[in-house]
């Protein structure tokens, strides 16, 4: 039986994660990427990048968190609804920090997931 969070022969978690950060009402009503653009001009501009590469678990963490403190304090002197996205670079290694920073994302409230957005092929 292979572990659903496995792929044969890959590696768990993700190598970055893309994240919305800001006022906690509005974290979940941005949920389409188009509605961002519509209503956050801002999120046009290239993401704020955190590259976690070569950082210890604690170092990572610190990183986050002060981080967080800077992404909050721009969500929020932007315009409404007071949401900016960034990326967290974490790598393709043993993916201890791919695991830090999905738990540093599950236990800060003004942090979620963004919506992954839809390639079109045809």
């Amino acid at each position: 039986m292979v572990d659903s969070h496995f792929k044969e022969g890959g590696k768990a978690g993700k190598s970055h994660y893309t994240i919305h950060v800001g006022e906690v009402e509005n974290l979940y009503k941005t949920t389409k990427p188009n509605a961002m653009l519509v209503s956050h001009p801002s999120a046009s501009a290239p993401l704020e990048t955190l590259d976690l590469h070569g950082c210890t678990r604690e170092e990572a963490l610190t990183k986050l968190d002060e981080s967080l403190k800077v992404w909050v304090d721009a969500a929020m002197q932007g315009s409404y609804p007071f949401v900016q996205s960034a990326m967290i670079v974490c790598g393709c290694g043993n993916q201890i920090l791919s695991e830090v920073t999905s738990n540093w994302i599950g236990s800060n409230h003004n942090v979620s997931n963004a919506p992954k957005l839809k390639s079109s092929t045809r």
